[in-house]
């Protein structure tokens, strides 16, 4: 029996953290946002990686982007967002 449905929320969730984290990390510079947006950072990225990987053919439909991919895409978009704030 799962507890979340058809997707475990709570894996999710982890997974977010970790990328979202490890990519805060990699990417130089000073990027404040607390730990909710961190999550979403990661989940974003991932989400970001899986669209790209299926628009380019390294993942079929529906195949998840994996860790390494997530965190690229999560890079990308601390990239995107640092640029938008510099602009303002």
């Amino acid at each position: 029996m799962e507890l979340f449905g058809s997707s475990n929320w709570l894996y999710i969730i982890l997974i977010g953290l970790v990328v979202g984290v490890l990519a805060r990390l990699l990417k130089p510079g000073k990027d404040s946002m607390g730990i909710i947006l961190t999550i979403l950072l990661g989940i974003g990225g991932a989400l970001l990686a899986g669209f790209v990987g299926q628009a380019t053919g390294w993942y079929a439909e529906g195949q998840a982007a994996g860790f390494i991919a997530s965190t690229l895409g999560a890079i990308v978009i601390l990239l995107i967002v640092g640029m938008l704030r510099k602009k303002r």
